[in-house]
Order: structure tokens, then C-alpha cells, then sequence
């Protein structure tokens, strides 16, 4: 039993070693194929030469050269349209027949020639429309601009004169305060006597006030004393026998109290009859230097006065004083000469303005009434003339439709005036094309005589840092504005030795390249790897890039990949 069940479990070793054994065999066999389905498959192409038409694409909309643009002058109904978009009219033809009846602008006009003739006689109400402004507006005989000038310039020249005469006076002036300055100055130093009296007076008025509080000082102790009803030596001899009283009997208290009474009515006594005599001592004390202080001010005062009356210029400044005081009369009858001229002036240039303001209303109201008068006219059979001859682009109303003053209802395209076409173009594409290329109409056998030339390559507003907009001049007698073409704009074909299909050039931050294929052996059979190749491109069409780069030609250079590629990964090849 044990040796049966030793020989179970070595028959399961073997089993797993056999299974063990298979399976590595078979991993080492078909490991290459498994790696392989892992592994980007990429499709690939012959690097090779070829030609290339470097053609620019691009479709654009028809737009009028240079178009005119028919407006409405006056809203009106459109009665009748006489041509259709697309026909030739000339010059003076009718394009619109209008119903009678008056515009929207007619009522306006009339509107506005109320308005203004009210403004007018609003205006001839003024207090400053004299009745020669008036009769001048109304008459039509406005004054001209050189009698307005004449006018102003004689004003003006009464102003300058008044302003001379003021001038010259003022230079008399002027001179005279000079002169008199310097008299007083020069002819005799009396400052030390001004400020001499100056001071004196300063004095007295100060013991003015002191001898004033004094005064008072003194009437009110006069007053304090007199009013106690007795005097110093009244009060002394009661205190007197008062003492003699106590004297003889100490302890009496009554002649204790009266003597105290006595003593009391004696102090208040000395006190207010040494106050008053105080203030008498100082009250004439104060007297005293009033008088002094007084004494120096009519000294001091005559010292100046002895001095000046001793000026020798003394006449000569007095009638240097009098001279100015004419003049100063003079003066004043010289201002209030050049106030009244330029008041005058002034009055006159307002009234100019009044008449010029005038005048330009009763202009206004004139032509106002001229609109108003060809707008009537032009109530009843009217009509829009064409104003050029050309082909109409468009016509934009029909019969029965009202169109607005300033509507645009046709378009004319002037004879000889071709048509413009723009479509956008990356900057890299406007490179290869120039100013004068002729561009080929896709089905330019519809169009006829068709021809489209490349006349402006400027920035596409809409994207100016990446795109140009190509401009066309478009010409055909089959054209029409809002036309829709494809043009293509390129060199002719050029052969170079390196082609490589569009999708095979990839581009990263240092430039454009492209991945080739190359293999290596290994005991399990060939290997490929992606190998980067920087390149430069020359040309290229819808299909073709033109390169240049280190390549011999017949490189497989990969085109698409079922995952991503990056330099030196190892790859598949498509079946």
C-alpha cells in the first residue's frame, strides 16, 4: 500500500515536469510573436523622388469691386421698379418710380422752418435789436464785414487814445510821487523829533490812565472814611477815656468791653484815614508826572515843529503836492473818458453780434425755405434717377415697399470696375505666393471667360499673428456679386530627389522630422525600431511633402501607427 501510493506521487512529479517543460518550450519558441502583437504596428512608405505642386486652396464669395451705392434722399413708397438685379442701366435711366404724396422728410422740413421762423421773431423781440438791426435782417442790406470792421477799428481807436491819455497822465503821476518822495527824505532829517513826539505822547497818554486810577483810588478811600460818620480824632479821644475809665477799675467788665469797643472803632479809623491819605499821596504823585509828561510833549512837539518850519523845500514840496492833486483830477476824468469808450465798444460788438446772429436766422429760414419748396416739388411724379452707368449688382426694393431716407436701394457696379474675392491662408502658405500669381477657378469652363489674379496679401484681421488674407480681382462677364469659387494659387510642378507622404512629417520643439525603420537580427529573427530624422521641408501639395535631410532614398519612413510612436521604441510592420 505505502509503495503504491510512493509511486502515485512520483508519477505527479513527472507529470508536472513534463507540463513545466512544455510550457517553456513553447514560450521560447513563440515568445517573439507574443511581443509582437504588444507592440504599435505602423505602416510605412518608400521614401523616394517625386514631383510636387505646391498649390494654395482656398473659396471665397464675390464681392463688387468698387460698388455705388443708390440712396434714398426722402422716405417714399416705391411705386414701380423698372429693372432687376443683374441688368445694364446708363446713366440718367429711372430706377424707381415713386407715388405721390408727401415724404416723412417734407413734414420735417416744414417742421423745422416753423421752428426756425419762431426762433427768428423770438429774437426781433429782444431788447437789443435796435430798428436799424432790424430794418437791416429784414431788408436784406446786412452790414458788410469791412463796414463792421470800419466801425470797430474807429471804437477801437477811441479806446487806444483814451488809454494814451490815461497813460501820459500816469506818467505825470508817477513822476510827481517821486519827486516828492524824495524831498521829503532828503530835504530834512526830522525822525529823531517824529519819534521824540511820538514817544512824549505814548507818555502822557500812559499817566493819563495812571492819574485817572489814581483819582479813583483816592475818592473812593475819601469816601470809605467820611462815610464812618467821625473822625481819626474823634475815635482817638474815646479810646482815650475809655482807657482812663479801665484804668481805674481793671476788673469792671463793662469798661473791659468798652475799652475794647473803643480800641476797635479807633483802628477802623487809622486804617481808613491812612488809606485815603495814601491815595492822595498817590494821586498827586501821578498829577505830578502827568504834568511832566505833558510838559515833554509840547517841548518835544515844538522841537519838530521849529525844525520844519525851517525846511528849506518846504514851498517846493507844497506845490509838488498841489500839481498831484490836479493831476489826480485829471486822472479821474481820463478813466471815466476810457470806461465810456470801451462801454461803447463793447455796445457796438454786441450789437454786430446781435445783427451777424440775425442775419445767419433769416439765411437759415431762407434756405429752409428752398428745401421745403423742392421737397414739394418732388411730392408729385417723382422718380430715382441712376447716377452712373454699370451693371446692378442688387436692387432692393420692390413696388409697394416704403424705403427710408438714407436706405440703401440699389447697387450699381461701375462700368470697368472688375470683382473681388478674399479667403484666408496660413502665413506659411502666404509665402509661397505673390502679389500678380494667377489663380486657377475650379470649373472655369461654367464660368466663361473667367480670371482671377492675386492683387493684396495682408494680415486676416480675424487672425492676424497666424493668418494672411489673400485678395483676388475677379473678372468674367459670367461674374456676379455673392458668387461663390474655389481658386488655387501655386508654382508649377518641380522634381525633387526626397518625397515623403504628408502624414509622415511630425514636428516637436526643436523642428520638423520624420521616423524611419531600421532593423536588427537576433536569434529570434529580425527587430525594427523607429529612428527619428530631422528634416527640412521644400515644398508640398494635398499629399506630398518635398525634404531635405541625411537620407539615401528607399528608407521606410512611417506614415500612420495603431499607437503612439516616440524616437527609438521598437515596431511592427503592418502586413
Amino acid at each position: 500500500m505505502r509503495e503504491k501510493e510512493t509511486s502515485k506521487r512520483k508519477d505527479w512529479i513527472k507529470n508536472v515536469a513534463i507540463i513545466f517543460l512544455v510550457i517553456l518550450l513553447l514560450l521560447t519558441f513563440f515568445s517573439n510573436t507574443i511581443m509582437n502583437y504588444s507592440l504599435p504596428e505602423v505602416a510605412t512608405q518608400y521614401v523616394m523622388s517625386g514631383s510636387i505642386t505646391a498649390k494654395i486652396r482656398g473659396n471665397g464669395m464675390v464681392e463688387a469691386g468698387d460698388p455705388y451705392n443708390v440712396e434714398m434722399k426722402e422716405t417714399r413708397v416705391i411705386a414701380s421698379v423698372p429693372f432687376r438685379s443683374g441688368d445694364t442701366v446708363q446713366k440718367g435711366d429711372v430706377l424707381y418710380y415713386l407715388e405721390d404724396q408727401e415724404s416723412a422728410e417734407l413734414e420735417a422740413a416744414q417742421k423745422e422752418l416753423d421752428r426756425l421762423v419762431k426762433e427768428y421773431e423770438t429774437a426781433l423781440l429782444s431788447s437789443e435789436v435796435t430798428s436799424e438791426i432790424y430794418q437791416h435782417v429784414q431788408s436784406g442790406n446786412n452790414t458788410t464785414v469791412s463796414q463792421y470792421r470800419a466801425k470797430l477799428d474807429d471804437a477801437n481807436a477811441k479806446v487806444d487814445a483814451a488809454q494814451n491819455t490815461v497813460d501820459s497822465i500816469q506818467a505825470v503821476i508817477t513822476s510827481l510821487q517821486s519827486q516828492i518822495t524824495i524831498l521829503e527824505a532828503t530835504a530834512v532829517d526830522t525822525s529823531a523829533e517824529k519819534k521824540a513826539v511820538n514817544d512824549a505822547t505814548a507818555n502822557v497818554s500812559a499817566w493819563e490812565t495812571e492819574y485817572a486810577a489814581r483819582e479813583s483810588e483816592y475818592a473812593n478811600a475819601k469816601n470809605a472814611y467820611e462815610s464812618l460818620g467821625y473822625t481819626l480824632a474823634e475815635a482817638q479821644s474815646e479810646y482815650d477815656t475809655a482807657y482812663a475809665a479801665w484804668e481805674a477799675d481793671q476788673s469792671n467788665q463793662t469798661l473791659i468791653d468798652n475799652l475794647a469797643a473803643a480800641e476797635s472803632k479807633r483802628n477802623t479809623a487809622q486804617n481808613n484815614y491812612n488809606w485815603m491819605n495814601n491815595a492822595n499821596t498817590n494821586r498827586s504823585a501821578a498829577a505830578d508826572s502827568l504834568k511832566t509828561a505833558r510838559n515833554t510833549l509840547t517841548q518835544a512837539e515844538k522841537a519838530l515843529a521849529d525844525k520844519e518850519a525851517n525846511i528849506a523845500n518846504v514851498q517846493k514840496l507844497n506845490s509838488l503836492k498841489l500839481q498831484l492833486a490836479t493831476e489826480q483830477t485829471k486822472m479821474d476824468a481820463a478813466n471815466k473818458v476810457l470806461e465810456d469808450a470801451k462801454m461803447k465798444r463793447d455796445k457796438l460788438y454786441a450789437s454786430i453780434q446781435t445783427e451777424l446772429n440775425l442775419s445767419s436766422q433769416y439765411d437759415a429760414i431762407q434756405a429752409q425755405k428752398k428745401v421745403v419748396s423742392d421737397l414739394k416739388s418732388k411730392s408729385i411724379g417723382a422718380y430715382v434717377e441712376c447716377p452712373i452707368s454699370g451693371r446692378l449688382s442688387s436692387v432692393n426694393y420692390i413696388a409697394g415697399q416704403t424705403a427710408t431716407a438714407g436706405d440703401v436701394i440699389a447697387v450699381i457696379q461701375p462700368e470697368g470696375k472688375g470683382y473681388t474675392l478674399s479667403f484666408s491662408v496660413t502665413t506659411e502658405q502666404a509665402k509661397r505666393i505673390s502679389v500678380g500669381d494667377i489663380a486657377d477657378v475650379s470649373n472655369s469652363w461654367y464660368y466663361g471667360d473667367i480670371r482671377a489674379v492675386v492683387t493684396a496679401i495682408k494680415p486676416d484681421p480675424s487672425n492676424p499673428s497666424s493668418s494672411k488674407l489673400v485678395e483676388c480681382e475677379i473678372t468674367g462677364s459670367d461674374v456676379t456679386p455673392g458668387q461663390s469659387l474655389n481658386l488655387s494659387i501655386g508654382q508649377k510642378s518641380s522634381n525633387y530627389d526626397l518625397v515623403v507622404p504628408n502624414s509622415a512629417i511630425r514636428e516637436d520643439s526643436n523642428g520638423k522630422y520624420i521616423l524611419i525603420v531600421e532593423s536588427k537580427s537576433s536569434p529570434l529573427g529580425n527587430r525594427y525600431f523607429a529612428t527619428r530624422v530631422d528634416v527640412e521641408v521644400l515644398a508640398s501639395d494635398d499629399t506630398q511633402t518635398a525634404i531635405s535631410a541625411a537620407l539615401y532614398g528607399y528608407e521606410y519612413v512611417i506614415t500612420t501607427s495603431t499607437k503612439p510612436v516616440k524616437e527609438g521604441k521598437q515596431v511592427r510592420l503592418a502586413d
